[in-house]
Protein backbone atom coordinates (compact mmCIF):
# COMPACT_ATOMS: atom_id res chain seq x y z
CA UNK A 1 0.00 0.00 0.00
CA UNK A 2 2.79 2.43 0.82
CA UNK A 3 4.59 1.74 -2.49
CA UNK A 4 1.44 2.62 -4.53
CA UNK A 5 0.47 5.87 -2.67
CA UNK A 6 3.89 7.48 -3.04
CA UNK A 7 3.70 8.02 -6.84
CA UNK A 8 0.22 9.62 -6.57
CA UNK A 9 1.40 12.30 -4.15
CA UNK A 10 4.42 12.93 -6.28
CA UNK A 11 2.15 13.57 -9.30
CA UNK A 12 -0.55 15.69 -7.53
CA UNK A 13 1.94 18.07 -5.91
CA UNK A 14 3.53 19.39 -9.09
CA UNK A 15 0.16 19.63 -10.85
CA UNK A 16 -1.28 21.77 -8.03
CA UNK A 17 1.74 24.07 -8.04
CA UNK A 18 1.55 24.42 -11.82
CA UNK A 19 -2.19 25.25 -11.67
CA UNK A 20 -1.56 28.02 -9.10
CA UNK A 21 1.19 29.52 -11.26
CA UNK A 22 -1.04 29.35 -14.33
CA UNK A 23 -4.00 31.00 -12.51
CA UNK A 24 -1.76 33.80 -11.26
CA UNK A 25 -0.31 34.36 -14.74
CA UNK A 26 -3.80 34.25 -16.28
CA UNK A 27 -5.09 36.90 -13.86
CA UNK A 28 -2.14 39.14 -14.60
CA UNK A 29 -2.64 38.76 -18.35
CA UNK A 30 -6.40 39.36 -17.99
CA UNK A 31 -5.77 42.55 -16.03
CA UNK A 32 -3.31 43.78 -18.66
CA UNK A 33 -5.76 42.93 -21.43
CA UNK A 34 -8.58 44.80 -19.68
CA UNK A 35 -6.37 47.86 -19.26
CA UNK A 36 -5.39 47.76 -22.96
CA UNK A 37 -8.98 47.27 -24.10
CA UNK A 38 -10.14 50.02 -21.69
CA UNK A 39 -7.74 52.48 -23.30
CA UNK A 40 -8.67 51.34 -26.82
CA UNK A 41 -12.47 51.11 -26.37
CA UNK A 42 -13.82 52.88 -23.24
CA UNK A 43 -17.42 52.45 -24.37
CA UNK A 44 -17.04 48.66 -24.33
CA UNK A 45 -15.63 48.71 -20.83
CA UNK A 46 -18.45 50.97 -19.66
CA UNK A 47 -21.07 48.60 -21.15
CA UNK A 48 -19.41 45.62 -19.50
CA UNK A 49 -19.25 47.49 -16.17
CA UNK A 50 -22.89 48.46 -16.47
CA UNK A 51 -23.96 44.89 -17.19
CA UNK A 52 -21.91 43.63 -14.27
CA UNK A 53 -23.55 46.24 -12.00
CA UNK A 54 -27.00 45.18 -13.23
CA UNK A 55 -26.20 41.55 -12.49
CA UNK A 56 -24.67 42.27 -9.06
CA UNK A 57 -27.26 44.84 -7.90
CA UNK A 58 -29.91 42.27 -6.81
CA UNK A 59 -27.22 40.20 -5.13
CA UNK A 60 -25.84 43.19 -3.24
CA UNK A 61 -29.34 44.33 -2.29
CA UNK A 62 -30.18 40.87 -0.98
CA UNK A 63 -26.94 40.90 1.00
CA UNK A 64 -27.55 44.37 2.50
CA UNK A 65 -31.07 43.58 3.72
CA UNK A 66 -29.96 41.30 6.59
CA UNK A 67 -27.27 43.80 7.53
CA UNK A 68 -29.85 46.61 7.58
CA UNK A 69 -32.25 44.46 9.61
CA UNK A 70 -29.52 43.68 12.14
CA UNK A 71 -28.56 47.36 12.37
CA UNK A 72 -32.20 48.37 12.90
CA UNK A 73 -32.60 45.70 15.58
CA UNK A 74 -29.48 46.86 17.41
CA UNK A 75 -30.65 50.49 17.20
CA UNK A 76 -34.07 49.42 18.53
CA UNK A 77 -32.48 47.69 21.53
CA UNK A 78 -30.33 50.75 22.19
CA UNK A 79 -33.46 52.92 22.09
CA UNK A 80 -35.23 50.56 24.52
CA UNK A 81 -32.28 50.66 26.92
CA UNK A 82 -32.20 54.47 26.76
CA UNK A 83 -35.97 54.60 27.31
CA UNK A 84 -35.62 52.32 30.36
CA UNK A 85 -32.90 54.54 31.84
CA UNK A 86 -35.02 57.63 31.19
CA UNK A 87 -38.03 55.95 32.82
CA UNK A 88 -35.99 55.08 35.92
CA UNK A 89 -34.71 58.66 36.14
CA UNK A 90 -38.25 60.06 35.83
CA UNK A 91 -39.48 57.68 38.52
CA UNK A 92 -36.77 58.84 40.90
CA UNK A 93 -37.57 62.48 40.15
CA UNK A 94 -41.29 61.82 40.65
CA UNK A 95 -40.65 60.19 44.03
CA UNK A 96 -38.50 63.15 45.10
CA UNK A 97 -41.16 65.62 43.93
CA UNK A 98 -43.85 63.74 45.89
CA UNK A 99 -41.73 63.98 49.03
CA UNK A 100 -41.22 67.70 48.51
CA UNK A 101 -44.94 68.09 47.89
CA UNK A 102 -45.72 66.47 51.23
CA UNK A 103 -43.18 68.71 52.94
CA UNK A 104 -44.70 71.76 51.23
CA UNK A 105 -48.23 70.80 52.36
CA UNK A 106 -47.03 70.28 55.92
CA UNK A 107 -45.21 73.61 55.97
CA UNK A 108 -48.22 75.34 54.46
CA UNK A 109 -50.47 73.95 57.21
CA UNK A 110 -47.96 75.00 59.86
CA UNK A 111 -47.71 78.49 58.39
CA UNK A 112 -51.49 78.81 58.30
CA UNK A 113 -51.72 77.79 61.96
CA UNK A 114 -48.97 80.17 63.00
CA UNK A 115 -50.49 83.04 61.02
CA UNK A 116 -53.81 82.48 62.76
CA UNK A 117 -52.05 82.54 66.15
CA UNK A 118 -50.33 85.81 65.27
CA UNK A 119 -53.73 87.38 64.67
CA UNK A 120 -55.01 86.20 68.05
CA UNK A 121 -54.33 88.60 70.94
CA UNK A 122 -55.93 87.33 74.19
CA UNK A 123 -57.52 90.21 76.07
CA UNK A 124 -56.72 90.49 79.77
CA UNK A 125 -53.95 87.88 79.66
CA UNK A 126 -50.93 88.31 81.89
CA UNK A 127 -48.79 85.85 79.93
CA UNK A 128 -48.97 83.46 76.99
CA UNK A 129 -46.68 81.12 75.08
CA UNK A 130 -46.99 79.24 71.80
CA UNK A 131 -46.83 75.43 71.96
CA UNK A 132 -46.71 72.72 69.33
CA UNK A 133 -48.90 69.62 69.52
CA UNK A 134 -46.68 66.53 69.72
CA UNK A 135 -49.33 63.90 70.45
CA UNK A 136 -53.05 63.28 70.69
CA UNK A 137 -55.31 60.92 72.56
CA UNK A 138 -58.31 61.42 70.36
CA UNK A 139 -60.64 58.45 70.38
CA UNK A 140 -63.92 57.13 71.65
CA UNK A 141 -63.11 57.85 75.31
CA UNK A 142 -60.88 60.93 75.40
CA UNK A 143 -60.16 64.14 73.55
CA UNK A 144 -56.88 65.68 74.68
CA UNK A 145 -53.60 66.97 73.28
CA UNK A 146 -49.97 66.66 74.36
CA UNK A 147 -47.90 69.82 73.79
CA UNK A 148 -44.16 70.50 74.03
CA UNK A 149 -44.30 73.01 76.90
CA UNK A 150 -44.08 72.36 80.62
CA UNK A 151 -43.13 73.84 83.97
CA UNK A 152 -39.74 74.86 82.55
CA UNK A 153 -41.72 77.20 80.29
CA UNK A 154 -43.95 78.41 83.20
CA UNK A 155 -46.94 76.32 82.08
CA UNK A 156 -49.32 75.39 84.92
CA UNK A 157 -52.63 73.60 85.46
CA UNK A 158 -55.78 75.54 84.72
CA UNK A 159 -54.31 77.76 82.03
CA UNK A 160 -56.37 78.20 78.88
CA UNK A 161 -55.39 76.72 75.51
CA UNK A 162 -56.58 78.75 72.52
CA UNK A 163 -56.12 78.74 68.78
CA UNK A 164 -56.25 81.59 66.34
CA UNK A 165 -60.05 81.57 66.27
CA UNK A 166 -61.25 80.38 69.65
CA UNK A 167 -60.90 78.32 72.81
CA UNK A 168 -59.49 74.82 72.48
CA UNK A 169 -59.40 73.66 76.11
CA UNK A 170 -57.40 73.96 79.32
CA UNK A 171 -54.20 72.50 80.77
CA UNK A 172 -54.87 69.56 83.10
CA UNK A 173 -51.48 67.84 83.48
CA UNK A 174 -48.03 69.43 83.48
CA UNK A 175 -44.54 67.97 83.38
CA UNK A 176 -41.23 69.73 83.04
CA UNK A 177 -41.19 69.63 79.24
CA UNK A 178 -44.72 68.61 78.25
CA UNK A 179 -48.30 69.27 79.22
CA UNK A 180 -51.69 67.75 78.48
CA UNK A 181 -54.60 69.88 77.28
CA UNK A 182 -58.19 68.76 77.88
CA UNK A 183 -60.21 69.77 74.80
CA UNK A 184 -63.67 71.33 75.03
CA UNK A 185 -65.09 68.27 73.26
CA UNK A 186 -63.83 65.80 75.90
CA UNK A 187 -66.40 64.01 78.04
CA UNK A 188 -64.89 65.54 81.19
CA UNK A 189 -64.97 69.13 79.92
CA UNK A 190 -67.50 71.53 81.49
CA UNK A 191 -67.27 75.26 80.67
CA UNK A 192 -69.65 78.03 81.83
CA UNK A 193 -70.76 79.95 78.73
CA UNK A 194 -73.11 82.66 77.55
CA UNK A 195 -75.14 82.34 74.37
CA UNK A 196 -75.02 85.64 72.49
CA UNK A 197 -78.20 87.47 71.60
CA UNK A 198 -80.24 86.05 74.44
CA UNK A 199 -77.51 86.27 77.12
CA UNK A 200 -78.57 82.87 78.33
CA UNK A 201 -76.12 81.22 80.72
CA UNK A 202 -75.39 77.52 80.22
CA UNK A 203 -72.73 74.86 80.55
CA UNK A 204 -70.85 73.69 77.45
CA UNK A 205 -70.51 69.95 78.01
CA UNK A 206 -68.27 67.77 75.88
CA UNK A 207 -69.37 64.25 75.00
CA UNK A 208 -66.43 63.06 72.86
CA UNK A 209 -68.11 64.22 69.65
CA UNK A 210 -66.99 67.01 67.35
CA UNK A 211 -69.83 69.25 68.57
CA UNK A 212 -70.26 69.72 72.33
CA UNK A 213 -73.74 70.44 73.65
CA UNK A 214 -75.31 73.12 75.80
CA UNK A 215 -76.69 71.94 79.14
CA UNK A 216 -78.55 73.53 82.07
CA UNK A 217 -80.31 76.15 80.00
CA UNK A 218 -83.28 78.00 81.42
CA UNK A 219 -86.71 76.63 80.77
CA UNK A 220 -87.68 79.60 78.60
CA UNK A 221 -84.34 80.09 76.85
CA UNK A 222 -84.61 81.03 73.20
CA UNK A 223 -81.63 79.67 71.31
CA UNK A 224 -81.27 80.02 67.55
CA UNK A 225 -78.88 78.50 65.06
CA UNK A 226 -75.97 80.86 64.50
CA UNK A 227 -75.96 82.36 68.02
CA UNK A 228 -72.45 83.05 69.24
CA UNK A 229 -71.19 81.14 72.28
CA UNK A 230 -68.51 82.68 74.54
CA UNK A 231 -67.18 82.02 78.03
CA UNK A 232 -69.17 83.59 80.84
CA UNK A 233 -66.36 83.91 83.39
CA UNK A 234 -68.37 82.08 86.07
CA UNK A 235 -66.22 80.03 88.42
CA UNK A 236 -63.10 82.03 87.65
CA UNK A 237 -61.63 79.37 85.33
CA UNK A 238 -61.82 81.42 82.13
CA UNK A 239 -62.30 85.16 81.66
CA UNK A 240 -65.61 86.30 80.18
CA UNK A 241 -65.92 86.78 76.44
CA UNK A 242 -63.50 84.16 75.08
CA UNK A 243 -64.96 82.95 71.76
CA UNK A 244 -65.86 79.25 71.58
CA UNK A 245 -68.20 78.72 68.64
CA UNK A 246 -71.71 79.11 67.28
CA UNK A 247 -74.93 77.16 67.75
CA UNK A 248 -75.04 74.64 64.91
CA UNK A 249 -78.20 72.63 65.65
CA UNK A 250 -81.25 73.01 67.84
CA UNK A 251 -83.24 69.79 68.00
CA UNK A 252 -85.64 69.80 70.91
CA UNK A 253 -83.58 69.88 74.08
CA UNK A 254 -80.36 68.92 72.31
CA UNK A 255 -78.37 71.99 71.29
CA UNK A 256 -75.04 71.47 69.55
CA UNK A 257 -72.19 74.00 69.22
CA UNK A 258 -69.75 74.14 66.33
CA UNK A 259 -66.34 75.29 67.70
CA UNK A 260 -64.54 78.11 65.93
CA UNK A 261 -61.25 76.19 66.12
CA UNK A 262 -60.80 73.13 63.93
CA UNK A 263 -60.12 70.69 66.77
CA UNK A 264 -59.37 67.81 64.41
CA UNK A 265 -56.31 69.56 62.94
CA UNK A 266 -54.64 71.42 65.80
CA UNK A 267 -50.88 71.70 65.27
CA UNK A 268 -50.08 74.86 67.23
CA UNK A 269 -51.87 76.59 70.08
CA UNK A 270 -51.32 79.28 72.69
CA UNK A 271 -51.27 78.53 76.38
CA UNK A 272 -52.65 81.63 78.07
CA UNK A 273 -52.60 82.62 81.72
CA UNK A 274 -55.22 85.14 82.80
CA UNK A 275 -54.17 85.21 86.45
CA UNK A 276 -57.31 83.30 87.51
CA UNK A 277 -57.16 80.37 89.91
CA UNK A 278 -60.90 79.71 89.85
CA UNK A 279 -62.01 76.52 91.52
CA UNK A 280 -58.44 75.18 91.61
CA UNK A 281 -56.28 75.36 94.75
CA UNK A 282 -54.24 78.57 95.06
CA UNK A 283 -50.97 76.74 94.48
CA UNK A 284 -52.28 74.97 91.33
CA UNK A 285 -51.82 78.03 89.12
CA UNK A 286 -48.52 79.74 90.04
CA UNK A 287 -47.70 83.09 88.58
CA UNK A 288 -45.61 82.47 85.44
CA UNK A 289 -42.05 83.69 85.45
CA UNK A 290 -40.63 85.72 82.65
CA UNK A 291 -38.19 83.76 80.47
CA UNK A 292 -34.52 84.52 81.12
CA UNK A 293 -32.99 86.63 78.39
CA UNK A 294 -29.33 87.36 77.72
CA UNK A 295 -28.07 90.83 78.39
CA UNK A 296 -28.75 93.19 75.56
CA UNK A 297 -31.83 91.24 74.33
CA UNK A 298 -34.40 93.17 76.32
CA UNK A 299 -37.75 93.34 74.61
CA UNK A 300 -37.15 90.15 72.60
CA UNK A 301 -38.98 86.90 73.17
CA UNK A 302 -42.36 85.47 72.48
CA UNK A 303 -44.24 86.47 75.59
CA UNK A 304 -43.77 87.77 79.07
CA UNK A 305 -45.69 89.21 81.98
CA UNK A 306 -47.45 92.44 81.31
CA UNK A 307 -46.59 95.32 83.66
Amino acid sequence: MKSRSAPVSQIVGPLKSAAQRFAYSALVLLSVAIMIVGRADQALIERIRTQVNDVMAPVLEAMTQPVTAVSDTVAHFHALAELYRENERLRAENAALLQWQQVAHRLDNENAGLRSLLNYQPDGSTWFITARVIGTSGGAFSRNLLVNRGTLDSVAKGQAAAGGTGLIGRVTEVGERAARVLMITDLNSRIPVVVGGSDEHAILAGDNTDRPQLAYLGAHAKINVGDRVVTSGDGGVFPPGMPIGTVAAVEGGNIRVEPFADLSRVEYLRIVDFGLSGVLPPDAVPQPKAPKRPKGDAGKGEAGPTP
